[in-house]
C-alpha cells in the first residue's frame, strides 16, 4: 500500500484529502473484489495461475538446485529466490503503478472513459490479488476431509492426502480430523492472514513477494532428503525467509482466532505454539487448539494442548466457523489499517 502513493503525489491540482480518499477507496476496492472472486469462482485454471507458474520455475530451478553440493547448493538457492521475488515484485508493482495511475487521472478528470478503464484496471489487480490468496477452497477441502470421513477411514485417509503433504496411509479417525484442523489453521494465515498484511502494508508486490516465498519454502524448505532431491541447503534460504516474512501474520492469525473464541489464555498460548518445530505454524494451531478444547498432534514431533479431548466431527464445523470468522475480522481490521495508513500519509503530506 505504501508503494503506491507516489502515483498521486504527480496530480498537483487535487487536494491531498480527495486524492487520500480515492487512495483509500482503491485499495478497499481491490481488496473486496478479490475477496468476492475467490467466494464467487475459487481458483483460476492452472494455465491462468499466476502461483501455478511460479511453481513452475520453483521446480525448473530446484531440479538444479538440489543436485549440488551444499555450499553451492545455498548460493544458487539464494539467488534463484531472490530472482524470482525481484521478477514477481517488478510485475505486481508495474501492475499497481499502472492501476493507481488511472485512478489519479480520474481524479484529476473524471469522466465515463477514465472510469472505465480505471474500473478495469482495478478488477485485474483485484482479481492478481485474489490469486495471492485461497480461503474458498482451503475451507471446502478441509469440509470435504470431514465428509470422506463420515463415509469410511480410507475415504477420509484419501482426501486428507489432498490437503497435507504427510503420509495419511495409518491414521486413525481421530488423527485424520487433527490433521484437517491443523491444516484449516496454518493455511488460515499462509493462504488468507499474511497475503491481506502485506498487501495492507505494501500493496500488491508485498502480497505477490510473500506468496512466491510462502511457495518456495513449501517446495524447497525441507530438511534432508524429500522426493529424491536434498534441500537441507538448497532449500534454507527459503525457508528462513518465510519465517520472516510469516512472523507477524501467524501471531495476527493466532490474536484473531482468540479474539472470535472470545479470548484465550496469553500464557497458555505462547506455551503450546512454542511446541512447534515452526516459530510461526505453531501460532495458529495452538490457537485453534485452545479454542476448540481439543488436542491436536504431529506424532513424534508436537502435541498442542495435550489436556485437550480428540477432535469430534463437530469440531471441524466448528473450526471453519472460526476461521470464517477469523477472515471476517481480518477485512475489517485491514479496512481499517487502510484507512490509518492513508490519513498518517495525508497528515505528513499535507502543507
Amino acid at each position: 500500500m505504501l508503494l503506491a502513493w507516489d502515483t498521486f503525489q504527480a496530480v498537483h491540482s487535487v487536494a491531498v484529502l480527495t486524492a487520500c480518499v480515492a487512495w483509500v477507496l482503491a485499495f478497499v476496492l481491490v481488496l473486496l473484489l478479490a475477496l468476492w472472486i475467490d467466494a464467487r469462482w475459487g481458483e483460476p485454471r492452472a494455465a491462468w495461475h499466476p502461483v501455478v507458474a511460479m511453481g513452475h520455475y520453483l521446480e525448473v530451478c530446484g531440479r538444479v538446485v538440489s543436485s549440488l553440493p551444499p555450499a553451492p547448493a545455498l548460493v544458487s538457492g539464494t539467488l534463484a529466490w531472490w530472482l524470482g521475488v525481484g521478477v514477481v515484485g517488478a510485475l505486481a508493482w508495474v501492475l499497481q503503478a499502472l492501476a493507481f495511475a488511472q485512478v489519479a487521472r480520474l481524479v484529476a478528470a473524471p469522466g465515463l472513459q477514465t472510469a472505465l478503464v480505471a474500473l478495469l484496471a482495478l478488477l485485474l489487480m483485484g482479481w492478481l490479488l485474489k490469486c495471492m490468496l485461497s480461503w474458498r477452497m482451503l475451507h471446502h477441502e478441509v469440509g470435504a476431509v470431514e465428509a470422506a470421513l463420515q463415509q469410511s477411514l480410507a475415504a477420509g485417509r484419501e482426501r486428507l492426502s489432498w490437503l497435507v503433504s504427510r503420509d495419511t496411509a495409518l491414521l486413525s479417525d481421530s488423527e485424520v480430523r487433527e490433521s484437517a484442523i491443523e491444516s484449516l489453521a496454518e493455511n488460515l494465515n499462509d493462504s488468507v492472514v499474511a497475503p491481506v498484511f502485506w498487501f495492507v502494508l505494501l500493496g500488491l508486490p508485498g502480497a505477490a513477494i510473500y506468496r512466491f516465498a510462502n511457495t518456495a519454502d513449501a517446495m524447497w524448505g525441507y530438511r534432508g532428503m524429500h522426493r529424491g532431491r536434498h534441500w537441507e541447503w538448497a532449500g534454507k534460504w527459503a525457508a528462513r525467509a518465510d519465517d520472516v516474512l510469516s512472523w507477524l501474520p501467524a501471531r495476527l492469525t493466532a490474536w484473531l482466532l482468540a479474539r472470535v473464541a472470545r479470548g484465550l489464555p496469553r500464557g497458555a498460548l505462547r506455551r503450546e505454539a512454542a511446541r512447534t518445530p515452526s516459530p510461526n505454524s505453531g501460532w495458529p494451531m495452538a490457537a485453534m487448539a485452545l479454542a476448540l478444547g481439543v488436542s491436536l498432534r504431529k506424532p513424534g514431533i508436537y502435541t498442542l494442548n495435550a489436556a485437550g479431548r480428540p477432535p469430534r466431527p463437530a469440531d471441524t464445523a466448528l473450526a471453519q466457523r472460526y476461521a470464517s470468522k477469523t477472515v471476517f475480522a481480518l477485512v475489517l481490521s485491514a479496512e481499517a489499517a487502510i484507512v490509518l495508513i492513508a490519513i498518517g500519509t495525508a497528515w505528513t503530506l499535507a502543507p
